[in-house]
């Protein structure tokens, strides 16, 4: 290992950056390196820019995978080699695309959850639309954090290291109250192959995956699709954002907003002017008069 690389894991570790950040960073500014056979120490913004062209024109990556490069890159020369820079004008990110998620229907969360084969894949996926949890805290749960008393599951260093308290519904408590009689997990509710870890995220996106082809469902399903939906479907019962916003674990209610551009009960409760004029549209055409002149 290099004192460079040494380094920007100190930097990291210093920050509290997650495991996963920081395994993204290094390898990020590791296939900067071997695209210039050269020490980032000896690159400077010239080269920065070759690469994001080459990233972008040669390599066609996605929006959000030139966006991690380029954190990566910001943070070894803005932390790591303390550059002087303007950031936004050496290393400029693109402009990522709005977009928005498909979301499941009621029906179509039953329909799916229905073809989920195993016990503990069903248990953990319903668990993800119960309490609008990502796949990376339903698979960390813990026996200890269903509060059966206050009716609460507790999230324990969540995205951003962050803990909070989200809904239990009595449904989803009688569900994993049947699956902790059926295993009797130790440690972790939903424990792995591996003795002493939970299940992997990866086992439990085949396990979707299997359901999705099952279920024969046209919109794409992951996981996270379940998260989606518990959000618009608070949403259209009536859940104000804010309340959204808390349960999902956002830090900006902006974030959270754009639930607003999907929930039906929100988008199509307004009406159409088409509906508020005087008199309906014809749809017959009269034949055009003929012209002599």
């Amino acid at each position: 290992m290099t004192s460079l690389r040494q380094r920007m894991i100190e930097d990291m570790q210093i920050r509290n950056l997650s495991a996963h950040t920081q395994q993204s960073y290094v390898l990020q500014v590791s296939l900067f390196a071997r695209h210039f056979s050269k020490s980032p120490e000896l690159l400077g913004p010239e080269q920065i820019r070759a690469y994001q062209i080459y990233l972008t024109n040669e390599k066609k990556l996605a929006t959000k995978s030139i966006l991690l490069a380029i954190a990566a890159l910001r943070f070894l020369y803005k932390v790591t080699l303390k550059k002087n820079w303007v950031f936004e004008n050496i290393i400029p990110a693109p402009k990522a695309p709005q977009t928005l998620p498909v979301v499941l229907s009621p029906e179509e969360v039953i329909q799916f959850l229905d073809c989920v084969r195993s016990r503990k894949h069903r248990a953990l996926l319903t668990a993800c639309y119960a309490a609008g949890l990502r796949i990376s805290e339903a698979v960390a749960l813990t026996p200890p954090a269903i509060d059966s008393k206050r009716m609460v599951l507790r999230v324990e260093q969540g995205k951003g290291k962050k803990d909070r308290y989200v809904m239990l519904s009595p449904k989803l408590l009688e569900i994993l109250r049947a699956w902790w009689r059926v295993e009797r997990p130790e440690h972790w509710l939903f424990p792995g192959d591996i003795p002493g870890r939970h299940i992997s995220k990866d086992a439990v996106e085949q396990a979707c995956q299997k359901a999705h082809c099952i279920c024969k469902i046209s919109k794409p399903i992951t996981p996270h699709s379940l998260r989606h939906a518990f959000a618009v479907h608070l949403l259209e019962s009536g859940t104000d954002v804010r309340t959204i916003q808390l349960l999902l674990g956002h830090r900006s209610l902006a974030t959270t907003a754009k639930y607003l551009r999907i929930a039906t009960s929100k988008v199509c409760s307004t009406s159409s002017p088409l509906d508020l004029l005087p008199r309906p549209v014809s749809m017959e055409v009269k034949p055009t008069p003929p012209q002599h002149f």
